[in-house]
């Protein structure tokens, strides 16, 4: 009987830790939403609905789950959105205009990232200016060097069949659904992101360094190394999304990625990533993805005006921060 009873508190503790965890109240609005949607419209669930939200679902999430490290370690990226377009222009324009083997563009494209990633990362480390400041100046940098080398026009993307296009922008059809490579990495880069946040040193290190940063240094974690590093993986990340929607659309726009920093930021935050730093959830921040995909997807189909479409999307994210945080406190309180 003692037995029982101890797994009977053993159980009743576990229920309460998971109702007081960030992904639970996440994943309860994710659930109204998609109940709420497919009542609405008889169309949502259908398989080319679903097929469709999967299609545009990783480009954000792979953004997202390098934000989520970021925001974990106190700091964010605003270039995000900016450097999803240059990514792509810069590979389009030296594998269409100047000749350059598309491998290699690519790989240009990756180096370019690394490069703004790590002046994010020394500026805010080394000279100590705020990330929103310096990200915010990287982004209308990164921004306007998209536009000035496209004159602003759009290119069009790279259609030659090959290794490249299959990795990046291939589809598998499983039934009546249709799938895009682009989430088989999405799914990759997130077991990888839970295992360094959960599992590995480095994740104790970032979650250290976004609760207290001086008592972090003070038991040895590299802080800054591990912030231009996270710096660096966020601007890879970016640009990597920004490649994978190019080839999918067969386009590279400059202004592609517009207001993407901010709706990322919103996802990871609605997915219970603490926006002060400390804490980070890669299971949350994918919850949140799926949150703001359907939001997206089913105002929509339910005909929403086109002009009116950001208030709503704007609305109701804000309604699920709002109802997020409500959850969070009665939970906490029970």
């Amino acid at each position: 009987m003692a037995v029982t009873a101890e797994d009977g508190v053993r159980s009743a503790k576990g229920r309460s830790s998971l109702m007081r965890s960030p992904q639970f109240s996440s994943f309860v609005i994710l659930v109204v939403l998609l109940a709420v949607f497919a009542v609405a419209d008889g169309n949502f669930l259908s398989p080319l609905n679903i097929s469709n939200m999967m299609a545009f679902l990783p480009e954000l999430g792979i953004i997202a789950l390098g934000m989520t490290l970021l925001l974990t370690a106190g700091e964010f990226d605003l270039s995000v959105g900016a450097v999803f377009a240059l990514a792509p222009v810069v590979v389009m324009l030296l594998a269409q205009n100047a000749g350059v083997d598309i491998g290699v563009a690519l790989l240009v494209g990756l180096l370019l990232c690394i490069a703004i990633g790590a002046i994010n990362g020394v500026i805010v480390t080394k000279i100590g200016i705020s990330s929103f400041l310096v990200t915010l100046s990287m982004l209308l940098i990164v921004r306007g060097a998209a536009l000035y080398i496209t004159q602003g026009f759009p290119l069009k993307s790279w259609d030659q069949p090959g290794f490249f296009v299959t990795l990046l922008a291939g589809s598998v059809n499983i039934g009546s659904f249709r799938f895009y490579t682009s989430l088989w990495w999405f799914i990759a880069l997130s077991l990888l992101a839970v295992y360094v946040l959960r599992y590995a040193k480095l994740g104790n290190w970032i979650s250290a360094i976004g609760s207290n940063r001086n008592a972090a240094v003070a038991r040895g974690v590299p802080a800054d190394a591990v912030k231009i590093w996270l710096f660096i993986a966020t601007s890879v990340l970016a640009g990597l999304a920004g490649m994978i929607s190019a080839f999918r659309i067969s386009a590279a726009s400059p202004v592609a990625g517009t207001g993407y920093e901010l709706e990322v930021i919103a996802m990871v935050v609605v997915g219970g990533t603490a926006l002060t730093g400390g804490r980070g959830t890669i299971l949350g921040t994918i919850v949140g993805a799926l949150m703001l995909r359907t939001i997206r997807n089913g105002i929509v189909l339910v005909g929403v005006p086109g002009l009116a479409y950001n208030i709503f999307v704007g609305v109701i994210i804000l309604a699920m921060l709002i109802l997020h945080a409500l959850l969070q406190k009665n939970a906490a309180r029970s």
